[in-house]
């Protein structure tokens, strides 16, 4: 049975290649972006298989009423994909309370937003499936990293705990986290820059901002692939709860969690002594349940 996809950021890039091939595959979408017009020129007019709505996500009514003008022409919504989101990457000192703020408000609330707002048609149907674009840099921070790489990191926390609340309705939660890819990410039009200037910092940006400009468009990942994957991974009956995309990522990431795993044998005899003397029992419990706090 084919299926309606609701896809945030489908003009260009990953989102626009994963609605290609989602209608490539013979489903229905809906794809979602600030500016209709783009949508239109990428996807060209509406149809009976794809549908185009202005949506910024960081307003939680255009979101609602995006989700019911995709209700009213489809009847339903399997699979959202949320991919809307661009990258902060000035040094920390550099940046400012409201570029961090703007940062959240697009990659975190906005999928808030979004996600609040579909949740419910899922649970209705008692099925459906959330791709989180998320990022290795939700599991690794770097220079330049540290606003993008904490709302990447906060959508890595939402989803994980999403999935245990919504899996009993049917609802199956994928983070997708890719790599470099060949889009627009660090082309002038998408990515942005700390806009004060620290001396002390002056090589360390400059070198940073050299390193993404050479990068851009010159990433391994290939867009229409990583579409294609997705498509795969809807049909799936027991998706992952994440995906690493390309080649990179599988190394960035193994190599993280290797180095998680060394941190954490090394520290070992010292974490576990701060347990209280009639706790021991319980944390051993709590640890097998795979609880926290």
């Amino acid at each position: 049975m084919s299926k309606i996809w609701f896809v945030t950021g489908a003009a260009r890039g990953l989102g626009a290649e994963i609605a290609k091939a989602a209608l490539a595959a013979g489903d229905r979408v809906v794809v979602t972006g600030r500016r209709r017009e783009a949508l239109q020129a990428a996807f060209s007019p509406d149809s009976d298989k794809v549908l185009s709505l202005s949506l910024d996500v960081t307003r939680e009514a255009e979101a609602e009423g995006a989700v019911e003008a995709a209700l009213a022409r489809f009847g339903r919504i399997d699979v959202l994909v949320n991919n809307a989101g661009y990258g902060n990457l000035g040094l920390f000192e550099e940046t400012t309370d409201a570029e961090a703020r703007a940062q959240y408000d697009t990659n975190v609330f906005g999928l808030y937003n979004v996600t609040r707002a579909v949740l419910p048609v899922l649970r209705r149907q008692r099925a459906g499936r959330i791709f989180n674009v998320s990022s290795v840099g939700g599991l690794l921070g770097g220079e330049g990293g540290s606003l993008y790489c904490a709302t990447k990191f906060a959508v890595e926390g939402f989803s994980e705990s999403i999935a245990k609340e919504v899996a009993a309705f049917g609802i199956r939660v994928t983070i997708v986290e890719p790599g470099f890819f060949r889009t627009d990410f660090l082309d002038d039009s998408s990515v942005r820059y700390g806009s004060r200037q620290i001396e002390d910092y002056a090589e360390l940006s400059s070198q940073m901002k050299a390193f993404w400009d050479g990068r851009n468009h010159a990433q391994a990942g290939d867009p229409a692939k990583l579409g294609r994957v997705l498509v795969d991974l809807a049909d799936r009956a027991d998706p992952p709860l994440r995906f690493a995309a390309g080649s990179d990522a599988v190394a960035m990431i193994g190599g993280k969690i290797a180095a998680l795993q060394a941190e954490l044998d090394a520290w070992r005899d010292l974490s576990v002594t701060t347990d209280g003397d009639d706790v021991a029992a319980q944390a051993q419990a709590q640890a097998k349940a795979g609880t926290w706090g």
